[in-house]
């Protein structure tokens, strides 16, 4: 494996080829290995100046309970190689897949998305569960308005003269206030462990200050009902985490986050917001993204020398629908704390 250059060449490197170089950032990199305790490998390719040519950051997932494998990127919807040529692509290829066989991993996991060069590479195996959705923006968001579905708009009304607002969060009470949200959508609702709560507060203080992940909170006669969590990188705004309160959906609190949201985003100059990842066969959430005019686009992974893995269970297979079952039942404070040490197994 090459070592790495000098931090301000990959910098340089990273600010020109990608075009959401968020989960390439040092300081993204350094909190999942504090967080997870994942060593985190910086792969690379230089030419015969010694200029940057290709970066792939990978973390090694050693679980007694999910077994080892080397993953780019842990916790990130995509993570593709970034590279100048060909060749860069196929000696990052290279460089992980001698990583994963030191390693002795079970497998190695590359969520590159769309991708032609690993498509051709016959010992990689190609996984096609997931799209993304991307909106395109604009800076006129009256314009955007007029391409919502009319049961969309409806409801972002609605959620207006109903007295629901939207703000940022301004302190660490405001993320306490997230994340319980989080805690209950993700146990109660989806079934699955939840992210350990200084995760949050380590994002706050890590990219608050700078916005780069941006808290949104709703709230209805003083209450906290539904909460969104932004991240902006390059010329796009991800919508990576939500969350609400199902007594008060109702009143349409996510819609209007949503709304103000691409709102935030348009004025800031953004060029697409990023809709996340979306199992092919949930039909219900590829038909609310659809709603807002975002655009399916394929979210291709990669494997070797097997499809592997939790991010390749499907979400019809009997093995997920037992884990979301028995993950309800459980006591919520358990779910949390229980959860908070699993979730490190599941990168």
């Amino acid at each position: 494996m090459h070592i790495a250059p000098p931090k301000a060449d990959l910098s340089t490197f990273v600010a020109q080829r990608a075009t959401t170089p968020f989960c390439y950032n040092r300081t993204w990199l350094d909190l999942i290995a504090k967080l997870y305790r994942y060593p985190v490998v910086s792969l690379t390719t230089t030419d015969a100046t010694g200029q940057v040519t290709g970066f792939l950051p990978v973390c090694t997932v050693r679980s007694p309970l999910t077994g080892r494998r080397v993953v780019a990127l842990p916790f990130s919807d995509a993570c593709p190689p970034l590279a100048s040529d060909e060749a860069s692509t196929h000696s990052l290829v290279d460089q992980a897949l001698a990583l994963a066989h030191q390693e002795r991993a079970g497998y190695l996991e590359l969520r590159a998305g769309r991708d032609a060069v690993l498509a051709q590479r016959p010992d990689l195996v190609e996984s096609n569960l997931y799209v993304r959705w991307l909106l395109p923006l604009s800076t006129d968001s009256d314009d955007l308005w007029a391409r919502l579905k009319p049961p969309v708009q409806r409801q972002v009304k609605k959620a207006r003269k109903l007295g629901v607002r939207v703000r940022a969060a301004e302190s660490y009470e405001d993320v306490a206030h997230y994340y319980r949200l989080h805690l209950h959508t993700r146990c109660r609702k989806h079934g699955m462990p939840a992210q350990p709560r200084h995760f949050f507060f380590e994002l706050w203080d890590a990219f608050g200050p700078s916005d780069t992940v941006r808290f949104l909170l709703a709230e209805a006669e003083g209450t906290v009902i539904a909460g969104m969590v932004l991240i902006a990188s390059g010329s796009t705004v991800r919508y990576a985490y939500g969350a609400s309160d199902e007594r008060y959906l109702q009143l349409g609190p996510n819609n209007l986050l949503l709304w103000e949201a691409i709102v935030w985003a348009c004025t800031h100059g953004y060029q697409t917001l990023d809709l996340g990842r979306t199992a092919r066969d949930n039909t219900g959430l590829m038909a609310y993204k659809r709603g807002w005019g975002a655009a399916e686009e394929p979210l291709s992974y990669f494997y070797a020398p097997r499809v592997a893995g939790l991010a390749a269970t499907p979400e019809q297979s009997w093995r997920f629908h037992l884990l979301t079952a028995c993950w309800k039942r459980l006591p919520l404070p358990v779910a949390g704390a229980l959860g908070g040490v699993l979730y490190r197994h599941l990168g």
